[in-house]
């Protein structure tokens, strides 16, 4: 994987995650995402950018603005990625931490997603394992 593929793997995905408009985070989707994406995480399993997007606008409805950052460069293999993240909400409290692990496609784009929490939100584990439907 060159460095210019990782860096537009990495800012596809950090912008998907912080655009707030459902046209423009579909066209940022059609890029960075296969069209069966899949995403494994604490909160269950999300098929298509369609449910992530919808994953998005119900989280950032429940704690107002939030922002992902990618905390450093992600470490590579010739066909994933693993970039440490933080959410950031809009009064600059750290959220949460984590790491995903991203599976790329022959093409380039991004078709597998498993999230992994480092620092859960407080308050997380006495909702985990709970389905949200998207």
């Amino acid at each position: 994987m060159t460095t210019t593929t990782t860096d537009r793997i990495i800012t596809g995905y950090t912008r998907f995650w912080n655009t707030a408009d459902p046209a423009e985070r579909s066209r940022v989707a059609a890029t960075v995402f296969t069209d069966e994406i899949d995403y494994h995480a604490t909160v269950g399993v999300l098929t298509g950018a369609h449910s992530l997007g919808a994953f998005r606008d119900e989280f950032v409805g429940h704690v107002g603005g939030a922002t992902l950052r990618h905390l450093d460069e992600p470490d590579l293999l010739p066909d994933r990625a693993r970039l440490r993240w933080e959410i950031l909400l809009t009064d600059g409290t750290s959220f949460a931490t984590g790491t995903d692990v991203l599976v790329l496609a022959p093409d380039g784009r991004i078709a597998s997603v498993t999230a992994f929490l480092d620092r859960a939100p407080e308050g997380f584990a006495d909702h985990h394992g709970e389905q949200i439907d998207a």
